[in-house]
């Protein structure tokens, strides 16, 4: 498993992503055009990601991994809390940082598009 950075290199490369620490010193929070898309917990270990997702597809992600759990001081329903504890292949949990930043961009006003 690759470690936190290489994920947040990931989702920094994304179009007007932007990092930092509104909450605390341990939660790095990644926002597009200021809305959050994901946050990284940097004092857990092994990590955790909280990543928005369809209410649907999260309780499948759930029922899917072990290591999936509802979002952790989130909405439930619409947010999901990943583990980056080696049970879910990598190429799965870029899916879904993909999917969370997906909803977010398509939950903005037309003018961001």
């Amino acid at each position: 498993m690759p470690d936190i950075e290489y994920f947040r290199e990931y989702a920094l490369k994304k179009k007007d992503v932007k990092e930092g620490f509104p909450f605390d010193d341990v939660t790095l929070v990644f926002k597009v055009k200021g809305k959050i898309f994901m946050l990284l917990s940097l004092d857990e270990e092994p990590a955790g990601i909280n990543l928005k997702c369809d209410p649907e597809l999260a309780l499948d992600l759930r029922e899917r991994y072990e290591s999936v759990t509802a979002g952790y001081h989130m909405n439930k329903k619409h947010w999901n809390t990943v583990l980056l504890d080696d049970s879910i292949p990598v190429k799965e949990i870029l899916k879904m940082m993909d999917h969370s930043y997906e909803m977010v961009m398509k939950s903005l006003p037309k003018k961001y598009h």
